[in-house]
């Protein structure tokens, strides 16, 4: 893929963001929205080497649209500034999808090249259920967050919107509640792209998201949540 050529795209479109000028660039959208799509189709393959469930992902539903939804926000700008992906078994896109757990990854215009791996802001039924795994299996929790690999590339998990107190029906006692107060069991991190090897992005991705497997292999293992609705208050 042509990342300078992207990035430069994203610029330009964040200096104007309209309608006409999108249209009068048009087909530079359409040749890097391509070009984006071999880079998925690509990654997923490369995916399929440690994760056989995604073998299936459709490279077009995995790719979000570049326009923005507005019915809801004071930003009325039309388009993105960042070309995104989601990855999942299921063609579920977003990281709040469940089920599971999405690979997901955005390039700014700024030259940021974003990724991560889990479940961001899941449904409650879907937080109740994973907040009840991390009871029911903190052994196997625990070895998840002590994963060398997990930890070099990504860290901690991401503590964005924590409760301030344990949920409802946890206990304030146990010895990861810290991670109960989560409303996200996701990972990520940000890195430069490098703008004169294109060649080494979907390597770099496909490294970054097998560092991450063991969180997706344990958020698999999650039961199906109950219909009702889990209480954060």
């Amino acid at each position: 893929m042509h990342l300078r050529d992207l990035t430069q795209y994203l610029t330009e479109l964040n200096q104007t963001n309209n309608r006409p000028w999108f249209i009068m660039n048009k087909p530079r959208y359409d040749i890097l929205r391509e070009e984006f799509q071999e880079v998925v189709t690509e990654l997923i393959r490369e995916l399929t080497k440690f994760d056989k469930q995604v073998a299936a992902c459709n490279p077009k539903k995995a790719m979000f649209r570049i326009n923005r939804d507005i019915r809801f926000s004071n930003d009325k700008t039309p388009y993105k500034t960042r070309f995104s992906a989601g990855i999942t078994p299921n063609d579920k896109r977003r990281p709040s999808a469940g089920g599971g757990s999405t690979y997901y990854f955005q390039i700014e215009r700024t030259g940021k090249l974003g990724f991560g791996v889990g479940e961001y802001l899941p449904p409650a039924p879907r937080l109740k259920a994973i907040r009840e795994h991390v009871v029911n299996d903190a052994t196997g929790f625990a070895k998840v967050l002590k994963n060398k690999h997990l930890r070099a590339t990504y860290g901690d998990l991401l503590d964005e919107d924590k409760l301030q107190r344990p949920p409802k029906g946890f206990d304030p006692d146990h010895p990861l509640v810290e991670y109960l107060k989560l409303k996200s069991f996701f990972v990520w991190t940000e890195v430069d792209l490098e703008l004169n090897a294109p060649e080494k992005l979907v390597p770099r991705l496909a490294q970054g998201f097998e560092d991450a497997f063991a969180l997706v292999t344990w958020l698999r293992g999650v039961p199906e949540p109950l219909e009702e609705q889990a209480d954060d208050e």
